[in-house]
């Protein structure tokens, strides 16, 4: 049975130079680039951006590297994630979804995304 697990580097301050480098570092295994989008209960529009990876070869463990809601719209951080992604010549995919605050927990909010990104056949579904 494959694990797909979300995991978080940090809010997207300097990890996501680590988010970079561990997309041009895996380029054979990186599957997706995602940009979630949601509102913070201040009412702002806060970003996440999130990589997506093929399990290793041996293994059926699928990261899902994750900075999570502390990137602002337009900010030189959502270039940076964005010009790696396009490098490789795929689109980031953006998606409004629940802010992480709406969950109890960050296991909920994490399983929420992941089902989202089944749906959409992002990623494998459950085996």
């Amino acid at each position: 049975m494959m694990i797909q697990r979300f995991i978080e580097l940090g809010e997207g301050y300097g990890d996501i130079y680590e988010l970079r480098e561990l997309i041009t570092s895996n380029q054979q295994r990186f599957m997706h680039g995602f940009i979630f989008v949601s509102t913070n209960p201040q009412g702002q529009d806060v970003l996440s951006i999130a990589a997506a990876f093929k399990p290793a070869s041996e293994g059926n463990f699928m990261p899902i590297y994750l900075c999570r809601e502390g990137i602002p719209m337009d900010s030189k951080r959502l270039a940076i994630f964005e010009q790696t992604v396009s490098s490789l010549g795929h689109t980031p995919i953006k998606m409004e979804v629940k802010h992480s605050s709406v969950y109890a927990d960050k296991k909920f909010y994490h399983s929420h995304l992941i089902s989202v990104l089944r749906l959409n056949h992002y990623i494998p579904p459950m085996q």
